[in-house]
């Protein structure tokens, strides 16, 4: 069974006993420079493009021994637009009650798995955090952001990305380098891969401990040589971007 909700509606899973552990499903119109925000905690993330002007988000949940009708999908509006996100119980503390009191719970107390499926219209910027899971952005049509812990970053899309994860790699392909300030792509164990327009202009640090640098770009070298590391200036230089590992490659690569 599906729910349809309007945005500025509250959704909780536990409150409609019909829908024990099967799907939630919200869409509504976003205007665009709103966030749509999606916080997993044990599963994966995968957002696109809308073919039109709705944003939509459906949640599929699974366990092997835990209870999933436990495990509340909520929705809440908020003065940047929305944020959806899978809340877990816990024997040691209360349910949280809201998305901003965080993803409180245990998998050793319930091992569900929430699989989100996200559409992003234009103009909207999607944020994507996860705890034990991918997350994945193909074709997004905006700026996003997106965090895991235990698990692969991938993303695609057409504006900027910040992207970080702990153990696993991060892959990104941006179609714009317009960003303002520092831009992240960060991880411990495993590899990073950017690719960035070819007429890009930015300053670079990248560095590594157990892995090596490459770049497709000419770089303006600044200071000295350093195995595992690069610092510099591609075209003109000026935004900052860096990238950081420490048990793996990274490579810098010239787009269309």
């Amino acid at each position: 069974m599906r729910v349809h909700c309007l945005v500025g509606l509250t959704l909780s899973l536990s409150a409609v006993p019909s829908l024990a552990a099967q799907d939630f499903r919200w869409h509504a119109a976003l205007a665009s420079g709103k966030t749509l925000e999606i916080q997993g905690i044990n599963g994966t993330i995968h957002a696109t493009r809308s073919s039109g002007a709705e944003a939509e988000v459906t949640a599929t949940k699974r366990a092997d021994r835990g209870d999933p009708s436990v495990v509340q999908i909520r929705m809440e509006e908020n003065a940047d637009g929305v944020t959806i996100c899978a809340l877990y119980p816990s024997q040691r503390s209360a349910m949280p009650k809201t998305c901003r009191e965080g993803n409180h719970g245990s998998m050793k107390e319930n091992d569900t798995e929430v699989r989100f499926e996200v559409r992003v219209p234009a103009g909207v910027q999607f944020v994507g955090s996860n705890v034990n899971g991918d997350v994945e952005g193909t074709d997004l049509p905006g700026d996003a952001v997106l965090t895991t812990v235990n698990g692969d970053v991938e993303l695609t899309g057409a504006g900027t990305a910040s992207a970080t994860t702990v153990n696993g790699s991060v892959t990104v392909r941006m179609g714009r380098a317009d960003w303002s300030g520092a831009l992240r792509l960060t991880t411990v164990n495993g590899g990073i891969k950017v690719t960035l327009p070819a007429q890009a202009a930015f300053s670079v640090n990248a560095t590594t401990v157990n892995g090596s640098v490459g770049s497709e770009f000419p770089i303006t070298v600044q200071g000295r040589m350093k195995p595992g590391s690069l610092r510099g200036t591609v075209g003109a230089g000026g935004r900052s971007l860096e990238l950081t590992t420490v048990n793996g490659s990274i490579d810098l690569v010239k787009g269309s």
